[in-house]
């Protein structure tokens, strides 16, 4: 997977506890101080050994003797292990020979030949997390497991796979690019480009803020690395050979190059063994030339500009346009000066407070920040980047004039106290909040800086790095803006980049396209043509031949726990309305949701609750303006959000309750300030501000709009299924291509007065004690203390109490005798939809009406999901019965992993609390999966999957296609 460099201050937000509440007879943390700076463990010396209690681990820095690998383990007391393998890959052309190799070397190594041993292991193991990143200097490999077999099972794999991969031509030519016919079987159909990368890379560029941060980069950098483009550039592509690709893997994914990282509760000496026997015991130290130099500071600013692709569902048509200036800043290996500039940023740019939002946004000279700004520290020289989307080209020079006129303001007046204790706040907060994958965001957070020689466990100590800047701040009153002074108004290195849209844009990719395409042709033999027309029945033999994946690894059904882990919940009332108590290891935390029911909103409103939700945090409330609410929620909470929420019925796939979900989480000594936040939202919620909801407006739709080319295949099969059930249909008006043509439509109104008059009615029917239920996560000695503030709460709110008749018929349901709703007149239908879009890919969908969640065959569907992305040949292979017992197990390890996946303290009983399933029907499902047999699987997909035996949707997003136009069948839109 190609992952761009942009990474924003807030890796940090990613890095939240988990697992500090779980302990293995003695602690890992314990465990791993006991180590001592010197110790030899398997070909290993320990070279440093640090307790880190704001994270609550134990970092230990290895080298390994014979390869100077370095290595880094954080023990914590978290069950969920996390490997990676990261290589600093650092290419000098756009060819993609880093990530052509990521994908290549997962095709079959030395000890696991067979085809695909990476994507195979996925039903072999009950794995977390399995993937691989090309950054822009590193590839990264992690897989993550709770089970300790597994672990073992997946090392050896990854540990084979980048270290003796097989490198076949025949994977290079899949993976990478080859020319073959159209039709493979075909020698007389035209020859073409094809290739895993190849069209991967061409969908990428389809995106155009993706294309703008690219060139950003490149451009801001251009004296190395930097300036190519890792992941490949499309027509860079095909000058690429087998050949470089091997000599790359020889001179990049050696030990000398690489740096290990395990974290979690299992023994660090039995990594360390497996990783020396297998691995590290068969190479010898060497010196890998791949260090990235500093790039050269330019001694004046630069001016660059470039092109893209129309934005069909831009939410104004004639403001397409994008401008931003990028500063170089410091190396990323001083990890304090990287924190503060990163806190900088964040001052800087975040929330209606911040300068750049009152000076760029508010006056809505365009839509919305461009999605490249903010602190980037993913180079080994930092950068900052301000701009705005969504402009005008006449604007280009007021722009240019309202940054440096920002920049002088901030370096006269400096930062509000208030502000820079909110994002302290913030800090503190992510700090305690606890995720479920936190050794995954330590790996992430921490491989840029180690990636250039930085010290990881420096970059872990966050406590220290606030105490020294408020140290800093109390030494130097002006300290935030010298810093700004020098890297900003006195920083030469500064690019000013400017995108438009060119109606061309695609049509002169697909000429250029089409002229690499010819010069390789004219290049060739009858030799050559014969050999491609060979080659490709070749590939296409091996793509349809079974492998024989018996050399894997595997865990055994027998190997998966039978029983759930029991979650208590409580059960109680506030005021009247249900609440759900759920005491957790919170770690300080309170986290609260509501969920407001939305059966008796008028079906006019119904396609604006999106809206509506969007912005009721952020117009103000009470006696606070929506700046004062803003900093008031940073303050004091963890976030603020309200979304809206369509569930499914567990045992009837016609009903389904329809709401919105209130959460927050706050630190237990601002329990009531949150709970005054919320009373003021429900009882006085300001509606008054045409221009702030404009400014929400233009942000939320180009927001939607950019997500289309980037989450194409959720659009598509959120559309694929809205004809199949009711659910459907409304989460397609929620949150398909429907909302996203709203939003645009709402965004090109020059006059919101009749949205605005909106929003008070809808207020009053999803705000409203009677329509409520209630969940609270906190610790045990927190629980009543909340439970209080929840009572208080719901005595606030109750004047907003009416009784009100939902406007659809109702029925029973485990939630409460009006929650549930059923549309009377809706029939699944067959509709097959194709939306013409510019783009050069196409995201393709197909759903199936399947079965609910308590049905016995739901545990039994081939794919376990509602959504089937469906091509008929595995249908007919289902029906068919042409797997094996293999196969079966290997799909329960499958859906077992899922099932099983941790769930932070924040979110124990959430789904008893939202869907109604309980810990006895999760019990019963799961004897259900592993009572599925055979017979059932052919069942099931002859009567859910076999074509005309039930009802299925099929949508695509993509370019002009005529065939489709053509096809009476199809809806165009």
């Amino acid at each position: 997977m190609f992952r761009h460099s942009k990474v924003f201050i807030t890796k940090l937000k990613n890095l939240s506890l988990q697992g500090s509440w779980r302990s293995r007879g003695s602690s890992a943390v314990e465990r791993a101080l006991q180590y001592t700076a010197g110790q030899k463990l398997h070909g290993f010396t320990v070279k440093e050994v640090t307790a880190v209690p704001d994270l609550f681990l134990t970092a230990v820095k290895l080298s390994h003797d014979a390869t100077g690998a370095q290595y880094l383990h954080a023990a914590r007391d978290d069950s969920n292990n996390l490997f990676s393998v990261q290589f600093r890959t650092t290419p000098m052309d756009s060819t993609g020979v880093p990530h052509i190799l990521e994908h290549t070397v997962l095709c079959g190594s030395q000890r696991f030949p067979c085809r695909d041993p990476f994507f195979k292991m996925l039903n072999r193991s009950l794995s977390t997390f399995m993937n691989a990143f090309t950054a822009s200097d590193y590839t990264m490999y992690p897989f993550s497991t709770q089970n300790a077999k597994d672990f073992q099972n997946l090392l050896s794999v990854y540990l084979d796979a980048v270290f003796f991969p097989c490198l076949r031509e025949l994977d290079f030519w899949q993976e990478g690019w080859r020319l073959e016919h159209e039709t493979p079987t075909d020698p007389s159909s035209r020859l073409v480009f094809k290739g895993v990368v190849f069209n991967e890379m061409k969908g990428v560029f389809s995106d155009n803020e993706r294309l703008y941060a690219q060139h950003l980069q490149n451009k801001l950098l251009p004296d190395h690395t930097y300036s190519v483009v890792s992941g490949g550039e499309p027509l860079a592509i095909p000058d690429l050979t087998w050949e470089q690709l091997k000599h790359f893997h020889a001179t990049h994914y050696h030990p000398s190059n690489a740096r290990f990282f395990t974290y979690g509760d299992l023994p660090l000496e039995q990594h360390l063994q497996q990783i020396e026997e297998e691995a590290l015991s068969k190479f010898e130290r060497t010196e890998p030339n791949t260090a990235v130099p500093p790039q050269t500071h330019w001694d004046k600013p630069r001016v660059d500009h470039v092109t893209c692709r129309p934005d069909a569902l831009a939410p104004d048509p004639i403001k397409q346009n994008t401008l931003c200036m990028s500063y170089l800043l410091g190396d990323i290996t001083d990890t304090f000066e990287a924190f503060i500039l990163s806190l900088l940023s964040s001052l800087m740019i975040s929330g209606p407070n911040s300068p750049f939002y009152k000076a760029l946004i508010e006056p809505e000279i365009g839509s919305d920040f461009s999605s490249s700004v903010g602190f980037d520290g993913s180079t080994r020289q930092a950068s900052f980047t301000i701009g705005l989307q969504g402009m005008a080209e006449d604007d280009t020079e007021t722009v240019k004039h309202i940054i440096a006129q920002t920049i002088d303001d901030i370096i006269a007046t400096g930062f509000e106290e208030e502000q820079i204790e909110a994002l302290l706040h913030k800090i503190e907060i992510q700090m305690k909040h606890q995720s479920t994958s936190f050794g995954l965001a330590l790996a992430s957070y921490i491989a840029s800086c180690w990636n250039h020689d930085g010290d990881p466990v420096q970059l872990l100590k966050i406590s220290e790095n606030v105490s020294r800047f408020r140290q800093c701040l109390k030494e130097n009153p002006r300290y935030l803006q010298d810093k700004i002074q020098h890297y900003f108004k006195d920083n030469a290195h500064r690019l000013t980049l400017t995108m438009s849209p060119d109606e061309r844009f695609l049509e002169k990719q697909a000429e250029a396209e089409e002229q690499k395409l010819q010069q390789k042709i004219q290049n060739l033999s009858d030799a050559d043509h014969k050999d491609i027309y060979e080659k490709g029945l070749q590939l296409l033999a091996a793509q349809s031949t079974t492998q024989d994946a018996s050399c894997l690894p595997a865990l055994k059904v027998s190997d998966i726990e039978p029983i759930i882990p029991y979650t208590p919940v409580q059960p109680g009332t506030a005021g009247g309305v249900p609440v759900q108590y759920c005491e957790q290891p919170t770690n300080g935390m309170v986290y609260f949701r509501a969920m407001c029911n939305l059966n008796s909103l008028p079906e006019d409103l119904k396609i604006y609750v999106p809206l509506f939700c969007s912005v009721i945090t952020k117009l103000g409330c009470g006696e606070l303006d929506y700046r004062q609410q803003a900093q008031r929620i940073e303050l004091k909470t963890g976030g603020m959000s309200v979304s809206p929420q369509i569930i499914p019925d567990t045992a009837d796939l016609d009903l389904y309750e329809q709401g919105i979900i209130l959460s927050s989480s706050c630190l237990e000594r601002n329990l009531p300030d949150m709970f005054q936040l919320w009373s003021d939202i429900f009882n006085s919620p300001r509606f008054d501000d045409e221009q702030r909801l404009r400014v929400l407006v233009m942000m939320s739709a180009q927001e939607l709009s950019n997500g289309i080319s980037y989450s194409g295949h959720m659009y598509a099969m959120t559309r694929a299924a809205r004809t199949l059930t009711p659910t459907a249909d409304l989460q397609e008006a929620f949150s398909g291509m429907d909302q996203v043509r709203f939003m645009k439509r709402i965004a090109e109104m020059t006059d919101l007065t009749s949205v605005l008059r909106k929003l008070p009615r809808i207020k009053r029917h999803l705000l409203n004690p009677e329509n409520m239920r209630c969940a609270v996560n906190a610790t045990p000695q927190k629980m009543s203390e909340a439970a209080g503030e929840v009572e208080r709460f719901i005595g606030n709110i109750a004047a907003n109490r009416k009784e009100r008749k939902p406007v659809r018929p109702t029925v029973r349901s485990h939630r409460s005798p009006s929650s549930s709703c059923q549309e009377p007149h809706f029939k699944p239908c067959q509709m097959k939809t194709y939306f013409q879009l510019p783009f050069n890919v196409n995201f393709v969908s197909e759903c199936v009406r399947a079965v609910p969640f308590t049905h016995t065959d739901y545990a039994r569907d081939p794919n376990s999901t509602q959504t089937l992305s469906a091509f008929r040949g595995g249908v007919e292979w289902a029906r068919a019965g042409k797997f094996t017992q293999q196969d079966i197990d290997e799909a329960k390890l499958s859906v077992f992993s899922a099932v099983d996946a941790p769930v932070a303290p924040s979110d124990k009983g959430l789904g008893r609390f939202l869907n109604g399933i309980t810990d006895e029907m999760k019990q019963r499902y799961r004897e259900r999966l592993f009572a599925v047999t055979d017979k059932n699987l052919i069942d099931v997909a002859g009567r859910y999957l076999g074509v005309g035996q039930q009802t299925c949707g099929v949508a695509i997003l993509g370019p002009e296609n005529e065939s489709i136009r053509k096809d009476p069948s199809w809806v165009v839109k």
